[in-house]
């Protein structure tokens, strides 16, 4: 699986933390259910590779590891069967890691000119923008449009469903990461109806094509 299949299955991946490990497989039913095939779970808690584990059986899901920063976490998340990994920045040995693991894609965060240079003469030109909102948002992505024509961007960090229109406009953005189609209320009370409407709602989103 490539990494444009990936970015290309849907206009949101939403980004997860689960807290309780009971919580994953229903939450990752109602996303799919709603349309929203590519999940990220970030691994920020000790319930993060467990989930990955546990949702890896849910039909469709494509599930990946977010916030991977060095090999332990790697090596971890591969184990626990992640399908891509994706991390806030790229290091020399991330980029050491991704080549020695090529079938599971690696998807480096950047945020800014500079980053995304080094990341393309490290043969990459999909790239996570991030933090979105806080680098200059839509603004810095329609200034790397015609300097870096050949790269793609997954825009994460403080996006909303109101914000997320305004990314997904701009053709160089080849979808969007958030945390809102899974609100805080919602995983507390376990309401899986109301994150699949949320879901689907969010999958409905356009893209520029």
């Amino acid at each position: 699986m490539n990494i444009d299949h990936i970015l290309d299955a849907g206009p949101v991946i939403p980004v997860i933390v689960i807290k309780h490990i009971e919580d994953a497989l229903p939450l990752a039913r109602a996303l799919v259910r709603g349309g929203l095939r590519v999940l990220e779970v970030t691994l920020r808690t000790p319930a993060a590779l467990d989930a990955i584990r546990a949702m890896r059986a849910v039909e469709g899901a494509i599930v990946g590891a977010g916030t991977v920063l060095g090999q332990a976490q790697y090596d971890a998340a591969i184990e626990a069967g992640a399908q891509f990994v994706v991390s806030p920045g790229l290091t020399d040995a991330l980029v050491a890691l991704a080549a020695a693991r090529g079938e599971v894609p690696l998807l480096p965060g950047v945020a800014t000119a500079s980053e995304v240079m080094r990341a393309r003469e490290a043969g990459y030109t999909r790239l996570k923008f991030f933090p979105a909102e806080s680098s200059g948002g839509v603004a810095t992505l329609e200034g790397f449009a015609s300097v870096f024509p050949d790269v793609r961007f997954c825009p994460t960090g403080g996006i909303s469903s109101d914000s997320a229109t305004r990314y997904l406009a701009l053709a160089n953005v080849a979808c969007v990461g958030g945390s809102w189609p899974m609100p805080d209320e919602a995983m507390t009370q376990r309401d899986w109806g109301r994150i699949e409407r949320l879901a689907s709602a969010t999958a409905a989103l356009r893209r520029a094509r």
